[in-house]
């Protein structure tokens, strides 16, 4: 658009530049900017399928990036994907030509293909990604930090809390993308059920095969109130903004729910049993803090553990209304001898 075009009339000009805002705010993944502070250091980060409110991988994330602000004084841009999340890699490669920017942070599996490509591509760069997903014979950049959780020991203290606390017998599984990060939070639920009752029945689903299944509250809310109806009296569900669904039919059939990634806003606490939580908010922050003062931690595999509690339960005034008190021994016995390798889970 050039200005030398038009009209000299004000009306035009403003009825014309009204509409380019209009266009210019209303484009979905455009990059939006806090306060600009040239002496800080900027980070950007590119959100999950699901995006900010989300209530569980993506606001946890967002959470990291305000903890850094306040804590170490960065600034940050964020991108909320379209769609499906097929912009994930021009978002990315947004952050990377950006040069005020020294960290972009991608959000969930999807973005490890395009993450490790981009950081061969910018080594000048520093790049993380939360829940990195390589080839089993893949090189990480040296310039890049694969963040990974142990998933499978929350969970499976996830399935030996449903399995005592279960009064028929089955307990469900609901997950979101059909994939091997949440098929370890399956494996992990299956393991804990088992190791304290091993005839109790589990019934498994997952809500579909691409980064969309984390974005899909109804068929969460559909697969749940099938499991309930079936004898589950409690699910544990791996499902993202998919969970909500998952919520709210607990809700409506006075059931419990086990969740992932929600430890603050619970939006169904009489029917939340617990919350089984990675702390990508610490991790995020962590992850800052290293590459600013000159600790990055790249080219491998970062995990962050139950050891450290960055892999937990919430024991909280909600949760302790429906634990038994007798149970939530046994669950830190358990979690002791995990830690202690009294308990090996299987690879």
């Amino acid at each position: 658009m050039t200005y030398r075009n038009f009209s000299s009339s004000m009306f035009r000009f403003s009825s014309i530049l009204a509409i380019f805002m209009l266009l210019v705010t209303g484009c979905a993944g455009k990059k939006k900017v806090t306060e600009s502070n040239p002496d800080a250091y900027k980070v950007g980060l590119v959100f999950d399928v699901g995006g900010r409110g989300d209530k569980s991988f993506n606001d946890s994330a967002y959470n990291g990036l305000e903890l850094a602000k306040q804590k170490l004084g960065i600034q940050f841009d964020y991108i909320e994907p379209s769609g499906e999340g097929a912009d994930r890699e021009a978002a990315l490669r947004q952050m990377a030509a950006d040069p005020d920017i020294k960290l972009i942070i991608g959000v969930g599996l999807l973005f490890t293909d395009d993450i490790t490509a981009l950081a061969k591509e910018f080594p000048d760069k520093k790049f993380a990604c939360i829940d990195y997903n390589p080839q089993p014979a893949g090189e990480i950049p040296s310039n890049l930090s694969g963040i990974v959780f142990e998933e499978k020991k929350g969970s499976f203290l996830a399935g030996a809390l449903a399995a005592l606390e279960s009064k028929t017998g089955t307990i469900g599984f609901i997950g979101g993308m059909d994939s091997n990060i949440i098929r370890k939070f399956e494996s992990g639920y299956l393991e804990g059920a088992r190791y304290v009752k091993p005839d109790i029945k589990v019934i498994t689903n997952f809500i579909g095969m691409t980064g969309s299944a984390f974005n899909d509250p109804a068929k969460g809310k559909e697969l749940a109130l099938g499991q309930y109806s079936r004898g589950a009296d409690i699910i544990y569900q791996a499902s993202g903004a998919s969970g909500m669904g998952v919520i709210e039919a607990a809700r409506e059939s006075n059931k419990l729910v086990i969740c992932t990634d929600m430890a603050l806003e619970w939006p169904a606490p009489a029917n939340m049993l617990t919350s089984i939580n990675k702390a990508v908010n610490k991790a995020v922050l962590t992850t800052i803090d290293e590459a600013m003062h000159g600790k990055f931690e790249g080219g491998k595999q970062r995990v962050f553990g139950l050891d450290d509690r960055y892999t937990d339960y919430v024991w909280n005034s909600d949760t302790e209304k429906l634990i038994d008190p007798s149970v939530r021994e046994r669950i830190e016995s358990i979690r002791k001898d995990i830690l202690g390798g009294k308990i090996r889970l299987q690879e």
